[in-house]
């Protein structure tokens, strides 16, 4: 566990690093932590013990997620408009998240509780449907149509994300995915419909805890 631990302080010392270059839009030191960031908990995600976690499948799912999430990063970073690869990388990651999530352990019920399925989803979609008409709205007013279909489907992830991880009895997951929700959220009003009072940095840190947050889960 000690390489897990290592690992994790780096990707911590990471984000903090990162955290700072957004908030003094100091980009070059961005370019450098962002990705640090996730390759970090790639690296911790990658090297558990095998008896530090009853979820070894589901850990290789979420290694395969961190690193799409990885290279979202990157696309999204670039100085060129990459916002479809990089949407496209993301969706990857949270299907794999998805996959991952449905893997039992014995922590997780090896069926779902159709009540406590239901209730998510309702909440769900009860704090998602003003913002996602709000942006549905404004990427048609302001040109980007083509875009309902991707981010429609984008959505339609990262929700179910959060009704399988709200059910895995793992409070570690259930509140990264929500804060992934946030991070999309925020990201997706501040970039498509107004900016948000330091959006970006409110994005920066609920991602990066709630990257964090899905790696820890996967401790026993």
């Amino acid at each position: 566990m000690t390489a897990v631990w290592i690992l994790v302080a780096a990707a911590s010392a990471a984000a903090v690093t990162d955290w700072v270059a957004v908030a003094t839009s100091n980009r070059r030191l961005g370019y450098l932590a962002k990705p640090a960031v996730l390759a970090a908990l790639v690296a911790a995600a990658a090297v558990i013990p095998v008896d530090a976690t009853d979820l070894v499948d589901r850990r290789w799912w979420f290694v395969g997620a961190l690193a799409c999430c990885l290279a979202g990063d990157v696309l999204l970073m670039l100085p060129r408009d990459l916002f479809v690869p990089g949407l496209a990388a993301f969706l990857a990651g949270h299907v794999l998240f998805i996959v991952g999530l449905l893997h039992p352990s014995d922590r997780s019920p090896t069926s779902f509780s159709p009540v406590g399925l239901v209730v998510a989803a309702s909440v769900v979609v009860a704090l998602e449907i003003g913002p996602g008409i709000v942006l549905f709205r404004s990427l048609v007013r302001k040109g980007y149509a083509k875009l309902v279909g991707p981010v429609a489907a984008y959505m339609a992830a990262i929700g179910t994300l959060v009704v399988l991880a709200t059910n895995v009895a793992i409070p570690s997951a259930a509140v990264g995915a929500m804060l992934f929700l946030v991070s999309d959220t925020v990201l997706a009003l501040d970039r498509f419909v107004r900016p948000v009072p330091r959006g970006q940095l409110v994005v920066h840190v609920t991602y990066h805890l709630a990257q964090g947050l899905l790696v820890l889960s996967l401790l026993r």
